[in-house]
């Protein structure tokens, strides 16, 4: 797992690449937290493009950077999801409380 976090007008971009499972979903959290708090960014895009393998540990992450996100008032959005990523936000609801960018 790889993850890139990038900085564009108020809005953090956390691109991840590879698998998301328990072990990397921990790292994930503490590393986008840690930004969040310290940018108190208006938006979170999570960049799944990259991601060949999640579980619900990735439906997790994405969950709780909603609550973080809006905690501060922001919200997240989701972009490159495909395969079994995309069937696990839609199968879970994730969609009714973070936003899908359309590219």
């Amino acid at each position: 797992m790889n993850l890139k976090l990038l900085e564009e007008e108020n809005v953090l971009h956390a691109v991840i690449t590879g698998e998301i499972d328990h072990h990397n979903a921990v790292v994930l959290r503490e590393k986008v937290d840690r930004q969040i708090a310290a940018m108190r960014p208006a938006g979170l895009v999570i960049d799944l493009s990259g991601v060949t393998f999640m579980d619900s540990s990735g439906l997790g992450f994405v969950m709780g950077r909603y609550r973080s996100m809006a905690g501060i008032g922001g919200q997240v959005t989701v972009k490159g999801a495909t395969g079994r990523v995309e069937t696990i936000l839609q199968m879970s609801g994730a969609y009714r409380y973070v936003k899908l960018l359309d590219e």
